[in-house]
């Protein structure tokens, strides 16, 4: 026999052994019924405790079979088993050392006629136990107010050996309508700005984000320490950055961050930031500073350094973070960052119409992320990924938020913060967006395309093929020349009117294709609706003040309390379009 026909041979043998395993092979459950119970392991954290419950709970909803939750001590003679946690016998068995608590990685696979799912017992398990409800049985966690859970009359085990960790360590999805401890669990992220110790496994959480108000605040300080605050064109300015050249400012700001951290223990790194707003301070001790390293972010890293210093014999496991925003992006020269600080990079300026490390006018942020990369040994992105000028209009960036993790990653940073709509519901595909985020924050290797896909034709019934049209139209209207950023208005020239039109025909569609479905599935296609109702009431004023399109938007928006505009109130916002479209 040559070689080649050996191989074969030896393909066709090993497929027709798996195909004589599976079909031998025990089944889970079947009509209701199952030889299995789920054992949770010995010294189970809270987070593997609510793991093996949800676990039976999903079964039990995906199969009508209730298996019974035991510990190794209530273990029957017949039984097959769903071992949740790390324990000796699987040791022993596969000779696999238990994983780090704080490990976030998880594995499941089968072993004989058992099931086994361990990982870091804080949150590394209960993310095995998810994800495989989730690839095996399609269970998907999709909003807050809306899981698919698939039935399902039997399901026979099968060869699986999967292990998964995630890309980065923090892993923030900051949207409004996810701002829950449960969704954020199920879809593997864990940071927030609150932190709690839930039966989740609690986050790994950044406290705050400018910092430097609440420090030292100007309504408690200035009126007697006007010295602690910029110096502008001459004047002491309450309203801008503090004067970070100051020592007493250093002592406060010290002090203020060891009660902080004492107070508030249970999260990992702790802000001392600069305000937001583009004014430090012009003092010549400041300027000074800022020559030495090479400008104001040298003059911040070294007031940070300082607090990291002092607070690290206290609090060894901590982190202090800073801000490397507008003024202070572009890295200092001369010195670097403590091994306790985070480097806090945002890609505010950035272009959002194609990848980030491809657009020319990205460049700048690209040098910038490189040269803090060779002297930061902590990098944390704050991303952006809506558009803050008009959160419900179409926003089209879907293409670019897997590559830009990816890019990110090149860099190893530890934690992105992916900014989004995190005012109100409502916002342009907020739903979809925030659940995308999720997937592709754990790993951004994943088809966004599949992945938009999935949520849609799940999420939308009926009107699903007309949303997957409009999206579609959308995402077309980004071509090799495109530039838009983070703050765009209707008049941009992203829009125009042919895709105005042909894209409020697509949701009329879809509107009427769930008419007569229930309020919940209509409200989840008017607030795609609402992204062409909004953009032609900006571009159209006139005209759909005179068809009633500005009566219906504006009590659509007011009824489910939407906002429109970052910096504005509804009614504000309404005062100000009316101001602006219709004088």
């Amino acid at each position: 026999m040559n070689k080649k026909a050996l191989v074969l041979a030896c393909v066709v043998a090993a497929i027709v052994a798996a195909l004589v395993w599976m079909s031998q092979s025990p089944l889970l459950f079947k009509n209701g019924q199952s030889e299995y119970a789920i054992v949770l392991c010995d010294d189970a954290s809270v987070s593997e405790k609510t793991a093996a419950e949800e676990l039976q709970a999903y079964l039990r909803q995906i199969s009508g079979a209730e298996l019974p939750l035991v510990n190794s001590e209530e273990l029957e003679d017949g039984r097959k088993h769903i071992f949740v946690g790390y324990s000796k016998e699987y040791a022993t068995l596969c000779g696999v050392e238990a994983p780090e608590d704080d490990y976030e990685g998880y594995t499941y696979r089968v072993v004989g006629d058992n099931i086994w799912i361990y990982g870091g017992k804080n949150r590394g398990t209960m993310y095995g136990v998810y994800s495989f409800l989730e690839n095996e049985f399609g269970v998907r966690w999709y909003t807050v107010d809306y899981t698919k859970i698939p039935k399902a009359n039997s399901w026979r085990l099968k060869e699986l050996c999967r292990s998964e960790e995630p890309v980065t360590r923090f892993r923030f999805d900051q949207y409004y309508n996810v701002d829950h401890g449960d969704w954020q669990a199920h879809n593997k992220c864990n940071s927030a700005y609150w932190v709690d110790e839930n039966k989740y496994g609690g986050l790994s959480s950044y406290w705050e984000g400018h910092t430097f108000r609440i420090f030292i605040s100007p309504e408690w300080y200035f009126a007697e320490h006007p010295e602690y605050f910029s110096l502008r064109e001459g004047v002491r300015r309450p309203d801008a950055q503090l004067c970070l050249s100051n020592p007493e400012v250093l002592q406060i700001c010290i002090d203020k961050m060891k009660y902080t951290i004492q107070t508030n223990p249970l999260f990992d790194i702790y802000s001392m930031s600069q305000n937001d707003n583009p004014f430090p301070c012009q003092c010549d001790k400041c300027r000074a500073i800022e020559e030495q390293y090479g400008g104001h972010s040298g003059l911040i890293l070294w007031f940070v350094n300082q607090v990291a210093d002092a607070i690290k014999p206290l609090y060894p496991d901590k982190y202090i973070g800073t801000f490397a925003y507008m003024y202070s992006r572009k890295p200092p020269v001369g010195i670097v960052p403590r091994d306790n600080v985070v480097i806090r990079l945002c890609s505010l300026e950035c272009c959002r119409a194609h990848p980030i490390e491809e657009c020319e006018h990205n460049r700048s942020f690209m040098s910038d992320i490189e040269n803090w990369s060779k002297i930061a040994p902590n990098i944390y992105i704050w991303d952006y990924v809506v558009n803050f000028s008009q959160y419900v209009a179409p926003f089209p960036n879907f293409n670019v938020l897997a590559e830009n993790i990816k890019t990110f990653q090149k860099y190893n940073v530890i934690g992105i913060r992916q900014q989004a709509n995190y005012q109100s519901i409502g916002g342009e595909f907020s739903d979809l967006k925030a659940w995308v985020l999720s997937k592709l924050l754990w790993n951004p290797y994943q088809d966004t395309r599949e992945l938009v896909s999935q949520f849609i034709n799940d999420y939308y019934g009926e009107a699903a093929p007309y949303i997957q049209r409009y999206f579609d139209l959308s995402h077309s209207l980004i071509k090799d020349d495109t530039v838009f950023d983070i703050y765009i208005d209707a008049h941009h020239p992203i829009y125009t009117d042919e895709f105005v039109i042909e894209a409020e025909d697509i949701l009329n569609k879809a509107k009427q294709a769930v008419a007569t479905s229930n309020e919940e599935m209509r409200l989840r296609v008017d607030m795609v609706a609402l992204q062409i109702d909004y953009l032609r009431m900006c571009r159209t004023p006139k005209e759909t003040l005179a068809d009633g399109t500005y009566d219906r938007v504006w009590a659509f928006v007011r009824k489910h309390n939407i906002r429109i505009h970052e910096w504005q109130e509804i009614e504000e916002n309404i005062q100000l379009y009316n101001e602006k479209y219709l004088k």
